[in-house]
């Protein structure tokens, strides 16, 4: 080619690529940019290049449209945020992450219960957690907002209800352009989120993830996803299961101890209304309704990371798995991690691989960077402390359920469980004073206080993935009688110490930093380490019902004595291997002692074995059950468990 042609050819390549290079910067805007799907060149991770140390650091009130404290002006919620300051000056828009919480004044978040701090002007200093440190010099903004009725905001306190959901949806609306803002608490001068693209992430524990979990329920759009820990899914199954009580109190004592001072003096007709909506004798009302996020997984615009603990007796584990179930039946994106601890958050169980899986996870929902966490296993679970191995999905290809049925043994309450029908009855006599773990301990022994059914031990690794039930048909001495139904796995095995105080970890001096540091908010924490125990047998699922919601779960009614009453107890989901060599138990008694009222008397319940079973998922259907009298015994993998990931240190800290 002739010279003079090849330089008019790259000449006009130039002008080519210098006009498409300016149509993009015309058509992806600063704040378009972040929503734009990468490109070969782009980076696929988030890197931090802002100060921490000089982010805007400001609060704003972000009207609701409710008075819920009746004061004939509408509700602001305080929202504190920080956010990187070189972006601000470029114009470049950011996306959010947001943790909504009644606890920044009252109770503290994390570990080490932080708080939110202020100067003496009242902006904004500490913010709890390490979310604030690792993401804003990764060029997020982050927003901390307090729940109506608590610390900086107006309205009051609703447990669940439109109150709290409202005050962090009208935050997504703010962060989008469709609410309003102001830069006080009573003034009028409006403040706009100009430095939001609108892309918001919600995260949090507890209530916080509950909160995360209702605000996805209502469809709002701009939020992108939500990461919920521990979180509950229905409030009525956080104070009852079944009619059964799970705690001596409701949630006016819940909201009367997050409520701020003067949010408590003026909200006594809302306590009110939790008293009387959420009445002690365990039946579903409309106030639950409203508080029962599981239909409303069809309105989903959020992906979602659901992150629980297989043995938290706070959020117990059927709230994520009846939530989880009805996400999947909806189509939306969901990973999951399942942990062997309480009601702990993983950046105390994991934290190197958590950090970084979350750094991930946000930048592939929110910055839109296409990293592969879409396409990684979709659950990560703990098989023994530290020890984590992953499945493609969840629960696994090949998980069927099958029904267990318990038989009659030699000696009273103690039987046989397999898969075959059997006759005949069991009776117990409700004792209070006993709980799961006193019926575990007593499996092989005659006691009346119980009815134990176990098989042979098992002639290969037998894996329940899933949420499991039992049907109960009992016939009672007296009008009252509460039930309770566990899976126990009966082998020596070391545990997280779920039970004990830091539910399975252990807090110690030393301390590793999650992002930069200001004088007034450190990004370092105490790290912490498995605490442990040996045990001969792990309960790993369990769930209660009062018989007197046999005909209705919503209305309890008196029972008749001496008339068999069928049932069927939900248990909660888990994903548990019983090893080979174990055996697999499921015991049937009354009230548990660390968990249920006792009925005003100790009924006597015969059970009808013939018309009682258990529905567990197994994986590899009931082929995976074999015992050692009916099966050689044979080294097996588990189906569909990949071997464990290998942790990945993340810049700036270290696994613990």
């Amino acid at each position: 080619m002739p010279i003079r042609a090849r330089r008019i050819r790259l000449l006009w390549r130039s002008l080519l690529t210098a006009a498409l290079a300016a149509l993009l910067a015309t058509l992806v805007s600063p704040g378009a940019a972040q929503g734009a799907a990468p490109g070969p060149r782009d980076p696929v991770e988030s890197t931090p290049k802002y100060s921490y140390e000089h982010a805007i650091r400001e609060s704003v009130w972000v009207d609701t449209g409710l008075d819920g404290d009746t004061d004939g002006r509408t509700d602001r919620v305080a929202v504190d945020i920080v956010r990187p300051r070189e972006l601000d000056r470029t114009g470049r828009r950011i996306p959010v992450i947001m943790d909504a919480s009644p606890y920044y004044s009252c109770c503290g978040r994390g570990n080490e219960s932080q708080k939110k701090t202020y100067d003496a002007q009242g902006n904004p200093v500490q913010f709890p957690l390490y979310y604030d440190n690792y993401f804003v010099p990764r060029g997020y903004g982050f927003v901390a907002v307090d729940l109506a009725g608590t610390n900086r905001s107006d309205g009051c306190v609703d447990v669940g209800g439109r109150s709290d959901v409202r005050s962090a949806e009208a935050v997504v609306d703010w962060l989008n352009g469709r609410a309003r803002g102001y830069t006080s608490r009573t003034g009028q001068e409006r403040a706009k989120a100009a430095w939001s693209n609108g892309r918001t992430g919600m995260i949090g524990k507890s209530y916080d993830g509950t909160v995360a979990q209702g605000v996805a329920a209502t469809g709002v759009k701009g939020l992108k996803t939500i990461v919920p820990i521990g979180a509950i899914s229905s409030w009525y199954d956080y104070y009852f299961q079944q009619g059964a009580p799970l705690y001596d109190s409701g949630p006016e004592w819940l909201s009367d101890a997050v409520e701020s001072p003067e949010a408590r003096a003026r909200c006594g007709a809302v306590q009110q209304r939790l008293i009387d909506g959420g009445p002690r004798n365990g039946d579903w009302t409309p106030l639950w309704d409203e508080r029962n996020h599981v239909p409303d997984a069809g309105k989903f615009r959020a992906s979602v990371f659901v992150v629980h603990g297989m043995q938290d007796l706070n959020v117990r584990a059927k709230h994520f798995g009846q939530w989880w179930d009805a996400l999947a039946e909806n189509g939306v994106d969901r990973k999951i991690w399942l942990s062997q601890a309480g009601h702990v958050d993983p950046f105390d169980l994991r934290r190197a691989d958590w950090v970084r899986t979350l750094h991930r996870w946000f930048d592939h929902e929110l910055l839109g960077l296409d990293n592969g966490v879409d396409r990684e296993p979709m659950a990560d679970i703990e098989r023994a402390p530290g020890r984590w191995t992953t499945d493609r999905v969840w629960p696994p290809r090949g998980t069927a359920t099958v029904a267990l049925r318990p038989a009659k043994g030699e000696a009273p309450g103690v039987g046989t469980l397999g898969t075959r029908p059997a006759k005949g009855s069991e009776t117990f006599t409700d004792d209070p004073a006993l709980s799961e773990t006193d019926w575990a301990e007593r499996i092989d022994v005659p006691t009346p206080a119980k009815a134990g059914f176990v098989t042979r031990p098992l002639a290969r690794d037998l894996r329940l993935s899933g949420s499991s039930q039992v049907t109960v048909t009992a016939t009672p001495t007296t009008r009252t009688a509460h039930l309770s139904a566990v899976l126990v796995d009966l082998g020596p095995a070391t545990i997280r110490d779920y039970a004990a105080a830091g539910e399975g970890i252990t807090t110690l001096t030393e301390r590793d930093c999650w992002g930069a540091s200001t004088a007034g908010d450190s990004a370092c924490y105490r790290r912490t380490g498995a605490k442990t125990a040996d045990v001969q047998h792990t309960v790993f699922s369990r769930g209660w019902a009062d018989l007197g919601t046999w005909a209705d779960a919503r209305h309890g009614r008196p029972l008749t004595p001496g008339k068999p009453h069928t049932i069927t107890v939900d248990l909660a989901a888990s994903d548990h291997v019983v090893p080979k060599g174990h055996r697999l138990a499921l015991i049937i008694a009354g009230t548990d002692k660390n968990l249920i009222e006792p009925p005003a008397d100790k009924p006597a319940l015969t059970i009808d074995l013939a018309r009682t079973h258990a529905k567990v998922p197994l994986v590899g259907g009931a082929g995976a059950l074999r015992t050692s009298a009916s099966a050689a015994p044979r080294d097996a993998r588990l189906d569909g468990v990949a071997p464990p990931r290998p942790i990945i240190p993340v810049p700036g800290g270290s696994s613990s």
